[in-house]
C-alpha cells in the first residue's frame, strides 16, 4: 500500500457486487479491504482503520443497520463516513439509515459513476488533504496541493515524512494516533519500520514546528500515542 492512499472498506455479501465495487474503487486510486458480513466488518474496522465504509444494509446475521449503529456509537470510529447501500427505496428506510448514523444512502441498483462521486465527496470531508485541500490548526496552515506549511505566516521546512505526519494530525485534531496507526498511515502497511522510528520523526516534526518559536502543539499520550492539541 502506498502511504496516504485512502482506504475504503466494502461490506457486501454478494460476491459479484463486491468485485464490481472493488474494481471501480481501485481504479479511482483507493486501497480496498472487503468484508462479507457484519461480524467480519467490525473486526476489520479495528484492524484497518478505513477512511470510508461502503456498507450494504442486507447482510447475513448482523445487519448493515446494526453495523452502522455500532460504528457510530464508538468514539474511535464514529467519525468514519458510512455510505449505506440498500434495495429499500422507501423514504422511511432512507430516514432510518440516516438516523442510525449513515452519512449517505444509495438505493440499488445504483450508478457506479454516481457512487464513486459520493465516495470522493465523503473522502473530501474525512481526508481533506487527499483531495488537495488546505488545512488549518491555530496558526499552522498546511497546503496539501503545494506541499507548503506555514506557522504564523512564516514558512516551515519539513521533510516528506514529517509533512505526512503533520497532515495526518491536522486532518483530525485532538485524535490520539498510536504508533502502529501512524506507521500504517504515513509509511504504508507493506513497509516494515520499527515503531521507534515514529518517535524519531515526531521529534523532528516538533523541532520543525517550533523553528520560529511558539508552543509545541503535539501532545504525547502515555501508553497511547500522539495527538495534535
Amino acid at each position: 500500500m502506498a502511504a496516504d492512499q485512502p482506504t475504503v472498506l466494502v461490506v457486501e455479501d454478494e460476491a459479484a457486487q463486491r468485485e464490481v465495487l472493488t474494481y471501480n474503487l481501485e481504479a479511482e486510486g483507493f486501497r480496498v479491504t472487503r468484508a462479507e458480513n457484519g461480524e467480519e466488518a467490525l473486526v476489520l474496522i479495528d484492524e484497518e482503520s478505513p477512511d470510508i465504509i461502503v456498507l450494504d444494509w442486507m447482510l447475513p446475521n448482523v445487519s448493515g443497520i446494526e453495523v452502522c449503529r455500532q460504528i457510530k456509537t464508538r468514539p474511535e470510529t464514529r467519525s468514519v463516513p458510512i455510505i449505506m447501500l440498500s434495495a429499500r427505496s422507501e423514504e422511511v428506510d432512507r430516514v432510518r439509515g440516516l438516523e442510525t448514523g449513515a452519512d449517505d444512502y444509495v438505493v440499488k441498483p445504483y450508478s457506479v459513476i454516481e457512487l464513486m462521486a459520493r465516495v470522493r465527496a465523503q473522502l473530501r470531508r474525512a481526508r481533506p488533504a487527499a483531495a488537495g485541500l488546505r488545512l488549518e490548526y491555530e496558526d499552522i496552515v498546511l497546503d496539501s496541493e503545494t506541499h507548503r506549511v506555514t506557522r504564523g505566516s512564516k514558512p516551515l521546512k519539513l521533510g516528506p515524512t514529517e509533512f505526512r505526519l503533520l497532515t495526518t494530525f491536522m486532518e483530525k485534531p485532538g485524535r490520539v494516533w498510536s504508533r502502529e496507526q501512524l506507521l500504517d498511515r504515513v509509511w504504508g502497511r507493506d513497509i516494515y519500520v520499527d515503531t521507534r522510528t515514529v518517535d524519531v520523526h515526531i521529534g523532528r516534526l516538533r523541532k520543525a514546528l517550533c523553528q520560529h518559536g511558539g508552543n509545541d502543539p503535539l501532545r504525547t499520550v502515555r501508553g497511547a500515542g500522539y495527538a495534535l492539541g
